[in-house]
């Protein structure tokens, strides 16, 4: 049996398919794993898909846990492929695609791999939930007037702002160093985890990488191997270059943006330390800085760091940082 499921907040929609793609059981069940297993009765090894989004994850590892073959589909890809679009449509979709094995899949970690990404991106969730905090603290502050230099980074910052006794913060600052106290166990936990996983190691020799960004890399990258070179990783990050090709002409535009949202960030955020030191990567820069705007610079850096990172994780090597030392970034370009 084939099992489609289309997958959102609340409901799911199900259609299961036998080999000759009748439909043998079709209808909508609440997004629970009670509901679920409803659903599932009597379809013991059946195979299941469902689209990769929101809401897959829990009954993605439910499914694996109860005995099932379970894919995740590429909703962009299967989009292009149904004619029209409704919950009862997209599981039939979703099924009939996975029976005839032209199901264009995403790719789904190992069940560790997945517990990283969400730890690195628990981390920055609230790391940004402080940085609306703080510009709000900073916003206030500039609204009465108050001239006063305060780090918020710091204990005898956030200390200073307390001695105030400004009424109307007096709601955010505890949520502040409620997230500070996050942010500090969950760093904690992940530069240990670093010192554990043998490729962020070496993922840290790069100039500008740390722990944190490491961290991000492996998670979201996977298995190395599954990138037959350095510009298909380069593509699944988005940072390959929109092209229109017509009539014999051909232009490139900006990076696509799809793909690892993550990997792109993680990657820029390193840029802007590692152009500190004299490197080849960083001489590459500065050469496109000089006629280029700085984004546009940083960018096509971290698109080369990225296939330095490729061939870093397939050779099992270190980054080499001293100036005029041939390093894995020739062999990327």
């Amino acid at each position: 049996m084939y099992v489609g499921l289309d997958v959102h907040k609340k409901v799911c929609y199900g259609t299961v398919m036998d080999e000759n793609g009748v439909v043998v059981r079709q209808g909508k069940f609440n997004n629970d794993f009670e509901a679920l297993y409803d659903f599932m009765d009597g379809l013991e090894g059946a195979s299941v898909v469902m689209e990769s989004g929101y809401c897959w994850q829990p009954l993605y590892e439910a499914l694996e846990e109860s005995g099932h073959t379970v894919k995740l589909a590429h909703p962009k890809e299967v989009k292009a492929l149904a004619k029209k679009k409704t919950d009862k449509i997209d599981s039939e979709t979703l099924a009939h695609l996975l029976r005839t094995d032209l199901l264009p899949e995403s790719y789904v970690p190992p069940r560790d791999i997945r517990e990283l990404r969400d730890r690195v991106r628990r981390r920055a969730f609230l790391v940004g939930m402080r940085t609306k905090v703080r510009n709000r603290i900073r916003a206030e502050l500039i609204k009465r007037r108050i001239q006063m230099r305060l780090d918020l980074r710091t204990v005898k910052g956030r200390m200073l702002l307390k001695g105030l006794e400004l009424g109307s913060l007096g709601v955010v600052q505890p949520v502040l160093e409620v997230l500070e106290r996050q942010i500090t166990i969950i760093s904690r936990d992940l530069r240990k985890m670093c010192g554990e996983n043998q490729n962020a190691e070496l993922l840290t020799t790069i100039p500008g990488v740390g722990y944190y960004v490491a961290l991000l890399l492996v998670a979201e990258i996977g298995d190395v191997n599954r990138f037959p070179d350095s510009e298909s990783l380069c593509s699944y990050a988005g940072l390959v270059p929109v092209v229109w090709s017509s009539g014999g002409s051909t232009h490139h535009g900006g990076i696509t943006r799809e793909g690892s949202k993550w990997i792109r960030w993680a990657l820029t955020q390193a840029v802007h330390v590692h152009i500190r030191y004299d490197t080849n990567l960083t001489r590459f820069y500065k050469r496109l800085a000089a006629k280029k705007p700085s984004q546009v610079a940083v960018m096509a850096t971290a698109r080369k760091m990225l296939k330095v990172v490729y061939w870093m994780l397939r050779n099992n090597e270190p980054y080499h940082p001293e100036p005029g030392v041939v390093d894995p970034v020739h062999r990327a370009m």
